[in-house]
């Protein structure tokens, strides 16, 4: 079992920025590749961030490349997204997840490539 909590939402003005945290326990954190994505009410969990477990590759939906980043710190058990130049679209609850696979060589851009997720943060942008 892997247990995530996540951490850093908020509400915040449009053009601000919030850093997220999501904390790993349970398994080999730094062997799987970690996602990040979001949900909007009357809408569909969407991918928004990926990083592979060795940090080597990230992937991104396009309306938040340029403005969101992903980063892991292994050591500590947690990934990160800072996300910059927040818009009113970007509101959404936001999970991360753990990869179903361990040492996979591709970002995984789907829900169904993962298998443990946190219970979520509310990130609000007002306009």
């Amino acid at each position: 079992q892997v247990q995530l909590v996540e951490s850093g939402g908020g509400l915040v003005q449009a053009g601000g920025s919030l850093r997220l945290s999501c904390a790993a326990s349970g398994r080999s954190f730094r062997r799987y590749t970690m996602g990040w994505f979001r949900q909007a009410p009357g809408k569909e969990r969407e991918f928004v961030a990926a990083i592979s477990w060795s940090a080597s590759n990230t992937a991104y939906k396009d309306s938040v490349k340029g403005r969101f980043t992903v980063s892991r710190d292994n050591a500590k058990n947690t990934v990160y997204l800072q996300m910059n130049s927040l818009k009113p679209e970007d509101t959404a609850v936001y999970y991360c997840a753990a990869d179903r696979s361990e040492l996979r060589s591709i970002v995984a851009l789907t829900t169904a490539s993962y298998e443990y997720w946190g219970q979520g943060t509310q990130v609000t942008v007002s306009s």
